[in-house]
């Protein structure tokens, strides 16, 4: 069994350039695997009115402060953009992060920073999903370097080929979300790595479905690596771990049950959390962090938690 792979989703709320830049190179000089951001134009924690910064422009500025931890959204909306669009952001991000780059693609959920800014957001969560496989179908084709033609309103792509080409020979894409029908089919068929949320049980029973989906399109479901996304805070007294963890959520003007069932406590605790995924099959954990982004959790998982889950 391989070492679990570790990394961080960064919040783009409430949040600063520098403090976003400092936590983006210690994450990177520390070895970690993942550096991820996210995709809203409206803060999704609290008060929707708070700063928030676009996704791709983001983690694209990240790519020259960083040389090791690969980069992408966690997840970026697909209907926030043309998929001809989304490919085009992803294959310049891989250029300029000397090919680091992920192309993370989820269905998009918030209907009200949509709305405020004019996106359709379609008819209904179906009608996003369908909406969803279309582009990722169309964006596989252009990051493999072969002509794209979808014609699923409101997907179009009429034999679009997009050069350059990744550095990456095989780009990966990332679907976050765990819709049975439809999100776990459209990872079966084109993703890279799938993420989730939910406890061992709800994963396990997600991942079945993923692999019986691969079984039917004729994917080897090893081919797509498995995930879980999680808050965390590590100290030694948990009481003091969720003392950090509600001041952050205060800072996000969000309310204290945001996240049911946050990890927190001191690295062995973090790390045995960490094994219930790994034992049903799960490769990586990604730490969605948000700002005031902890430097002590930061340090402490790559130093203290990283080594108990390289066996």
């Amino acid at each position: 069994m391989r070492p679990t792979r570790l990394g961080f989703s960064l919040w783009s709320q409430a949040t600063s350039w520098p403090a976003v830049r400092e936590a983006a190179v210690r994450i990177d000089a520390l070895g970690f695997d993942y550096l991820f951001t996210q995709d809203h134009l409206l803060a999704t924690f609290g008060d929707p009115g708070q700063d928030v910064f676009e996704g791709w422009t983001l983690v694209t500025a990240l790519a020259p402060l960083t040389s090791h931890v690969r980069l992408g959204l966690l997840v970026a909306a697909n209907t926030f953009r043309n998929p001809g669009l989304m490919a085009k952001a992803a294959v310049t991000l891989d250029h300029v992060s000397d090919g680091r780059a992920i192309l993370g693609i989820g269905g998009a959920w918030h209907e009200a920073e949509h709305t405020a800014n004019g996106i359709d957001f379609g008819t209904s969560p179906g009608d996003r999903l369908r909406r969803l496989d279309a582009a990722v179908r169309g964006m596989r084709a252009l990051l493999d370097g072969d002509a794209a033609n979808v014609d699923e309103p409101p997907v179009h792509l009429a034999g679009a080929r997009h050069r350059p080409l990744p550095l990456t020979p095989r780009l990966p894409i990332l679907i976050g979300g765990s819709g049975e029908q439809k999100t776990l089919l459209t990872t079966a068929r084109y993703a890279d790595i799938w993420t989730g949320l939910g406890s061992v049980e709800t994963v396990r029973h997600k991942m079945a479905v993923l692999d019986a989906h691969c079984a039917a399109v004729g994917r080897d479901p090893a081919e797509i690596e498995r995930s879980v996304t999680v808050k965390m805070v590590i100290r030694d007294d948990p009481a003091e771990a969720r003392r950090v963890w509600e001041a952050a959520l205060t800072a996000n003007l969000t309310r204290l049950d945001v996240e049911p069932d946050p990890w927190l406590g001191p690295p062995d605790v973090i790390a045995e959390r960490a094994r219930a995924y790994r034992d049903i099959g799960v490769t990586t954990v990604i730490a969605s962090l948000p700002n005031p982004y902890d430097v002590e959790t930061i340090e402490r998982l790559a130093g203290e938690v990283r080594p108990l889950l390289a066996d």
